[in-house]
């Protein structure tokens, strides 16, 4: 199987974008470029891989419970459903989702899992993908984590910069996790150099 690229759209949810629970400012101007994103993976029939937060009511990862989050993206609610100026493809779409354990934080996409149980890394080498084009929320916690994780198992991965937006809890987190996730080996992209290379 020839190795392939992915796009990988992490937590692009409704209670990470503003007006939600663990809303992020501006997270939702990213939708446009990540919309694009998809159209030219899904034209080149690359996967496109969607990850959400999954959590239970009771979790370590919320302040009620010793967390430092406020309560957000509990399963099957709307919080968690994916912002609906998304436009994911109706086909082909492999979802995952991550933080249903309720003793773990769970930041990394390759802590996730398919509705069959499949780990994120079984399915990754399964579709033969060996490099990850990384959009999504929140650059300094979910996008850090998932880059760093797959820096780490051997993956390329290129980081989305007109794609991601962080939480910034204080000032200048997500500069410095893109500085960290470069630093390990990820490289910087956009729509610009995308289209440039077509």
């Amino acid at each position: 199987m020839k190795p392939k690229k992915a796009l990988l759209i992490v937590d692009l949810q409704n209670d990470f974008c503003p007006g939600g629970a663990l809303g992020i400012p501006a997270g939702d101007r990213i939708i446009p470029p990540v919309n694009k994103y998809i159209r030219i993976f899904a034209k080149e029939k690359l996967p496109v891989i969607a990850s959400r937060d999954w959590h239970p009511v009771r979790t370590v990862h919320f302040r009620d419970f010793g967390g430092v989050w406020p309560v957000h993206c509990i399963q099957n609610s709307k919080g968690a459903s994916f912002h609906p100026g998304l436009k994911l493809p109706k086909k082909g779409v492999i979802y995952v989702y991550k933080g249903m354990d309720p003793a773990r934080d769970s930041y990394s996409v390759f802590q996730a899992e398919d509705d069959q149980g499949t780990d994120f890394a079984h399915i990754l080498k399964r579709s033969g993908i060996n490099e990850l084009y990384i959009a999504g929320l929140a650059t300094d916690y979910c996008v850090k984590f998932t880059a760093r994780d797959a820096l780490k198992a051997g993956y390329k991965v290129k980081v989305l910069m007109d794609a991601v937006r962080g939480v910034d809890l204080k000032p200048g987190d997500s500069e410095k996790a893109i500085k960290e996730i470069t630093k390990l080996g990820a490289k910087k992209t956009t729509l610009k150099n995308l289209e440039k290379r077509k």
